[in-house]
């Protein structure tokens, strides 16, 4: 096993540096990059979300805000020397393949930037909106493993019996409704919208969480979470369920399965003690992408809805403003998180079903 590990270990650098490759080509070449936003808005004459960092030397310039459509920087009144010193500023004065090598090079000493338009690190600003996504990310995951797996389990078990058909309809409608609609009908019962003022709109804990006892302190983390796990759990058990119970079937009618009934062994022995270990395989395969999609993407309509400033809220509003540290950064850390999730679940099959060696694979 050590063998194979670090062979995977090996093929996680030119995965990594392919699909950073990737990107950073398709990024960098698409129009309508920061810079072009920054003249647009001293066109406009509005500040906007642009930071001191790159208005600095336009305005030391003198930029003059002047109308018309042409994209030659002296058509549109913008002296050369200002695009000079933006394009210095941030970095855009060097060839395209010396950019992507500095890049990787500064983020293998884990130095990945600043942001553009805020003017802190880029490390900071994920460390202070990554409990946020955690906190989303591992309690709905938690809850909606602990609710597909048993319940999957039993669909297989009653498969075609009423109970079978009426969660089938309840899942159905799971599936087919957005969590982020489930979130909206959450706050318009619950939250203060028309009916009920139970739970909180907003944040993830109260202003005065400091102030608690620590019973105070985890009962309100709770209660702020409450509406927006309750939005991700429901709209994301239903495809899990089914997966579930489809392998569970594939399964209980094998031969292996009759022998171990024939031998006596109980129901609850012969599902978890046999039928799960090759049933789960299908399971597992998908739990990497599940966890990495529920934390850092899954999750952003929900932090919109709720004003969770969390990792997928971080990244969209990156992509928007083209804040490339932080695009590039959290692509970084999430591949990286990817690939090493994905080792321990080829880890984890060999523990679900030792039959599986993958020391013996070509």
């Amino acid at each position: 096993m050590g063998a194979y590990v670090l062979r995977r270990l090996l093929l996680m650098i030119p995965t990594l540096f392919g699909i950073m490759l990737i990107n950073f080509v398709i990024v960098q070449l698409a129009p309508g990059g920061p810079i072009d936003q920054i003249i647009e808005q001293m066109q406009s004459g509005g500040t906007g979300i642009v930071s001191t960092r790159a208005t600095g030397a336009a305005s030391d310039m003198g930029a003059t805000s002047v109308t018309g459509g042409e994209k030659n920087p002296a058509a549109r009144g913008l002296d050369p020397q200002i695009m000079a010193d933006l394009e210095k500023q941030f970095g855009f004065d060097k060839p395209l393949h010396e950019r992507f090598f500095l890049m990787l090079k500064s983020y293998l000493t884990l130095d990945f930037g600043e942001s553009y338009y805020q003017d802190r690190p880029v490390v900071d600003l994920v460390i202070e909106r990554l409990p946020v996504s955690i906190s989303l990310g591992l309690w709905s995951l938690i809850l909606i493993y602990s609710i597909s797996l048993p319940l999957g389990v039993r669909k297989a078990v009653k498969d075609g019996t009423r109970f079978d058909l009426w969660t089938s309809a309840v899942l159905f409608v799971g599936y087919a409704v957005p969590g982020f609609l489930f979130a909206v009908v959450l706050i318009i019962v619950f939250a203060g919208g028309s009916y009920f003022d139970w739970f909180p709109l907003r944040g993830l804990v109260s202003d005065n969480w400091a102030e608690l006892s620590l019973f105070g302190k985890i009962a309100d983390y709770f209660w702020h979470l409450a509406l927006p796990i309750a939005a991700l759990t429901i709209g994301g058990f239903a495809t899990l369920t089914m997966l579930t119970k489809n392998s569970f079937l594939e399964e209980i009618g094998k031969q292996f399965v009759l022998t171990a009934r024939a031998k006596g062994l109980s129901e609850g022995r012969v599902l978890y003690g046999h039928v799960f270990r090759n049933a789960m395989l299908i399971v597992i395969a998908g739990f990497p992408a599940a966890l990495i999609g529920i934390l850092f993407t899954g999750s952003m309509l929900i932090e919109v809805i709720f004003s969770l400033q969390g990792i997928g809220l971080l990244g969209f509003e990156a992509v928007i403003t083209r804040d490339y540290p932080i695009m590039f950064g959290t692509l970084f850390v999430f591949t990286l998180i990817g690939l090493m999730l994905q080792l321990i679940g080829d880890i984890t099959y060999t523990l679900v079903d030792p039959r599986i060696d993958f020391e013996t694979r070509e």
